[in-house]
């Protein structure tokens, strides 16, 4: 008899098992076999499901109001003082005859 080997299931998976278990339309043993999963695996996806569902309907800020966790102003500075040292130095070299026309 050989064992099996360790299986990740995905989020997506899980997901459609929990609510499967939800409804309420086919018994444990059922779905167990229609997803080919443990019965105690899918009680706790569906515990799972049912303590994080209240998270959906949060009534705190959305995230698109929330500040970058980056500065656009430091990076629209930095991109500058970039841009200008590049311009320059190429002006200088081309100058001397050193950076070639083709670039």
């Amino acid at each position: 008899m050989t064992k099996r080997t360790r299986r990740t299931h995905s989020r997506a998976c899980k997901a459609k098992v929990a609510l499967a278990a939800l409804k309420g339309d086919k018994t444990l043993a059922e779905l167990a076999k229609l997803f080919d999963v443990h019965p105690h695996q899918i009680t706790a996806w569906k515990a799972q499901l049912q303590e994080g569902a209240a998270g959906v309907f949060g009534s705190g800020p959305a995230v698109a109001d929330t500040k970058p966790a980056v500065d656009l102003k430091l990076l629209h500075a930095k991109i500058g003082e970039l841009t200008l040292e590049k311009d320059f130095l190429s002006g200088a070299l081309s100058k001397a005859g050193l950076l070639s026309a083709k670039r």
